[in-house]
């Protein structure tokens, strides 16, 4: 696991979004922060694909990849999504799940 800078960890408590987990709402487990993009093979150290996930969803990533793509990159500008678009077009893929959940 990638350590987060402190500057973004301090930046990140004090965003209401990582105060519950971003896939159950819940508030009363345990919240650990997802590095939920690869990039060159490291963990991206950027707000926007660092997840709060309660304990037993973080315990069960695999089932719940999809779910926590399709968060993260509806936290990102087209922009963003541009810029690490190289072997994966992660707009369409935002797109594609967006339909799928419903987003």
């Amino acid at each position: 696991m990638r350590k987060i800078p402190l500057k973004l960890k301090q930046e990140m408590g004090e965003d209401p979004f990582y105060k519950q987990c971003c896939i159950t709402g819940q508030r009363d487990e345990k919240i650990e922060f997802h590095h939920n993009f690869i990039w060159a093979g490291k963990q991206l150290n950027e707000k926007w694909c660092i997840l709060p996930l309660s304990k037993s969803i973080h315990d069960q990533i695999n089932t719940f990849k999809d779910q926590c793509d399709c968060v993260m990159l509806n936290r990102a500008s087209d922009e963003t999504l541009k810029k690490y678009s190289k072997a994966v077009d992660l707009i369409r893929k935002r797109n594609y799940l967006n339909k799928k959940y419903g987003l």
